[in-house]
């Protein structure tokens, strides 16, 4: 049980990592957002190089954010029923479904691998006037993917101590 929460935190703390990086990431697609509209409104200079790092930001941003979204519960979901049931079934509804999340991220870190190993092979860059390159970012995806497995992972574990003891509080160290 004790490597269990340790395993467990290490989960957390690598969720919590990416919430931060997340945090980051918006921070900057805002600041430079606001900054490439005032050189291209204003001062009628646009920038070449700051949309492009935004929608990589925003990209970076789905793949951090949904893995800090999952680990804190935050993804919102079709309570209609879901929210009257008892812990237990919550655990079995949960158990039942995440049998399609293991495939999507199955498929997501399959062929995201496959394309960012082409994406480095082929050492691609973007089609602008300043080349930037985009294999970090098809990098990232596979990488963000084995993570959120690590987050099902977890949440699949409590779900079935749950639906063993009844008890949503998950394997508690001893």
């Amino acid at each position: 049980m004790r490597n269990w929460a340790m395993i467990e935190k290490v989960i957390d703390m690598i969720a919590e990592l990416f919430g931060r990086i997340g945090w980051i990431l918006l921070l900057y697609c805002m600041f430079l957002g606001v900054t490439d509209v005032f050189l291209r409104y204003v001062l009628d200079s646009p920038s070449l190089w700051i949309s492009t790092t935004v929608q990589v930001a925003m990209v970076m941003m789905a793949c951090v954010g949904g893995v800090y979204a999952l680990n804190d519960n935050a993804f919102v979901k079709l309570d209609l029923f879901y929210a009257n049931f008892s812990d237990r079934k919550k655990a079995i509804c949960d158990i039942i479904t995440v049998v399609f999340t293991l495939m999507f991220l199955f498929v997501l870190v399959w062929k995201g691998y496959h394309a960012a190993m082409m994406s480095v092979k082929m050492n691609q860059v973007t089609p602008t006037s300043i080349p930037i390159p985009i294999y970090p970012l098809k990098i990232f995806i596979p990488i963000s993917g084995i993570v959120m497995l690590l987050v099902v992972f977890k949440k699949l574990v409590n779900d079935i101590v749950t639906v063993i003891t009844g008890k949503a509080k998950g394997i508690v160290s001893e």
